[in-house]
């Protein structure tokens, strides 16, 4: 599904008609918790001019999501998702059904934004999403360098930056402890080395020769990190790109808008994209592939939700595509494929291709023991072993709370 969503939303034709600014004046105070990258600044901007709207970007709005939305009104009338972060509000029931919606105000959206669970379309996409090699084209074509396709040839490209000095550091990566780093770590096993987090019976299956091979190479590659990667989120790199201290990195597809911001970056024009590099051969690229969009809260009246969907497709139509455009790769008609999108492109439909993030219940609880147990490898605490075993350990006292395991 994720690929044809990817497919259909980079090959959608041009609108033949956008409203100027706002269609309708909106009357009912809104508020939004959504991430803070650029596509959802582009987004929520087009939605302000509704007017009643407030905007919260937060990129930790996971950790404060489950419980706004809970509250009874909720907090936020709209929330900005993805694959992961959809399952807690479906689970705890705090998101609406929007079909009803859908036929009162989406005429102009496309099947393939319609994500539907149990029948029900439960979120709006409005962007797909993927990490992809990024590169300073200018610096590989000066070594001599070609684009890495495997993380073999990446480390060998990361020794030949190094010696040459050309950056700070070769690479760049989403390392933080916690949730970047384990999504780093199921990029790796899970697209990579096509492994799975569980067997037929719901038991974790990660304390492996896989997963150690996994650990083994994001390790690798930190050899040519900042030495500070352990707090390396997606900020971080991107700044790290704008400002000319990295050369490569994995990277979300979602960030390179910002390289070509003349405003902020350094490097114009100077950083293209490329498929994910392979972890083994013959492998899907090492990633995995995601969906954003919007959700409305249960937990307030109908005309709260009548006016929040109104806003938010104002926020998502063609006119916000057409004076965004590259700030994602939209699923939204009006969309024109940059060069910083060919890579995350190529990722997308790249044979056999990646596999998408599971929006599963069992993948929240084991993204989140990932999140608590990695770091300890990557500081020595542990050995690999160590670490993936606690990670199952973790998972499994989880899983067995939900009741996924007896």
């Amino acid at each position: 599904m994720m690929k044809r969503m990817m497919m259909s939303g980079v090959f959608a034709l041009m609108s033949s008609a956008a409203w100027a600014g706002c269609a309708f004046e909106n009357t009912v105070p809104l508020k939004s918790l959504t991430a803070g990258f650029e596509a959802w600044k582009s987004a929520t901007s087009a939605m302000a001019e509704c007017g009643n709207f407030q905007a919260e970007l937060d990129q930790e709005f996971r950790t404060k999501q489950a419980a706004a939305f809970a509250a009874n009104p909720s907090l936020y009338q709209i929330g900005g998702v993805a694959n992961e972060t959809i399952v807690p509000l479906l689970n705890a029931g705090t998101i609406r059904p929007l079909d009803d919606l859908v036929a009162k105000y989406g005429q102009n959206l496309q099947p393939n934004q319609l994500i539907k669970f149990d029948g029900k379309t439960m979120a709006i996409a409005m962007m797909v999403n993927t990490q992809h090699l990024m590169y300073r084209a200018d610096i590989l074509k000066d070594l001599g360098i070609e684009v890495p396709t495997t993380y073999d040839e990446v480390l060998a490209a990361a020794e030949k930056i190094k010696a040459a000095g050309v950056v700070a550091y070769p690479l760049g990566g989403t390392y933080k402890a916690g949730w970047n780093l384990a999504e780093e770590f199921v990029n790796m096993y899970l697209g990579g080395m096509g492994a799975s987090f569980t067997d037929a019976d719901g038991n974790p299956t990660v304390n492996n020769e896989k997963g150690v091979k996994a650990l083994e190479t994001m390790k690798a590659l930190t050899a040519y990190m900042d030495p500070e990667y352990l707090t390396s989120d997606s900020t971080f790199v991107q700044q790290q790109f704008q400002q000319g201290k990295i050369a490569m990195a994995n990277f979300w597809a979602s960030r390179g808008g910002a390289m070509d911001d003349p405003a902020e970056s350094q490097v114009v024009d100077k950083v293209n994209g490329a498929v994910a590099p392979l972890a083994m051969e013959g492998g899907t690229p090492a990633t995995t592939l995601w969906w954003d969009g919007i959700v409305i809260a249960q937990n307030i009246s109908d005309e709260e939700a009548d006016a929040a969907f109104r806003v938010a497709m104002e926020g998502l139509d063609t006119e916000m595509v057409t004076a965004h455009n590259n700030d994602a790769i939209w699923l939204i008609k009006g969309y024109t494929p940059g060069r910083l999108a060919e890579g995350a492109i190529a990722t997308a439909t790249h044979v056999p291709p990646p596999p998408s993030y599971p929006s599963t219940t069992s993948q929240g609880l084991m993204q989140a023991a990932l999140g608590n147990q990695l770091a300890a490898y990557f500081t020595g605490e542990k050995s690999a072993e160590e670490t993936l075993a606690a990670v199952e350990a973790d998972y499994t006292t989880a899983a067995k709370e939900a009741g996924l395991l007896k």
